[in-house]
């Protein structure tokens, strides 16, 4: 017939035993949303299904069901010898965080976004966007930020070397402002930030 072999497809067709094993399977994985699909396998064996593991794993793939990833406890907000209690925002202005987000364009390639919020009203100041962001686009941001909101008393950020550069130290010291370092090693003390700011 002259037609390519490549074009032709063959039509996958699912007996009624296929189909109503699929479905019991998604029933199980709902009821039971902490279940893996060896558990599910034994559940489905108690209800009568002569079914192993390996048909049941093949479903719960083709179907997309995943057991959900368990959420990290929250970081302790005091130091790890109990001295100290971690800095909380009481007013507008009271504590700015910021921090850098990483993102990538859809031809690959990366740039980055300097993210302000107010901890106390979790209000996004500022969202600067750029290819590559030092210290010097940092102050230009906090400058124009501080004429427009105000002067912080505390600014919290992650210990990134354009956060702890001298000249940024330097300078918001000179305009009174404190710097509030996270713990190295833990970002959740900073966590505000990125989930305010993608939320904007």
């Amino acid at each position: 017939m002259g037609q390519h072999r490549t074009s032709q497809r063959h039509q996958i067709t699912r007996d009624s035993q296929e189909v109503a094993l699929t479905e019991d399977i998604i029933r199980l994985a709902s009821q039971y949303g902490r279940y893996g699909n060896r558990r599910v396998t034994a559940l489905l064996k108690a209800e009568g299904w002569s079914v192993n593991h390996k048909r049941v794993e093949r479903i719960w793939r083709a179907e997309g069901l995943k057991v959900p990833a368990k959420h990290p406890k929250r970081g302790r907000l005091y130091l790890h010898d109990g001295s100290c209690i971690r800095l909380r925002p009481c007013w507008e202005n009271h504590v700015w965080s910021y921090d850098f987000v990483n993102e990538r364009l859809y031809n690959g390639k990366k740039f980055r976004m300097l993210t302000v919020i107010d901890e106390y009203s979790r209000r996004c100041l500022a969202i600067k966007v750029a290819y590559q962001l030092k210290a010097e686009q940092v102050l230009e941001v906090l400058a124009d930020l501080f004429i427009a909101e105000g002067i912080p008393d505390y600014i919290r950020s992650d210990n990134g070397s354009e956060f702890t550069a001298k000249e940024v130290r330097k300078w918001l010291a000179l305009v009174g402002v404190k710097t509030a370092y996270i713990t190295p090693g833990s970002p959740w003390e900073n966590g505000f930030n990125v989930s305010n700011s993608v939320q904007n």
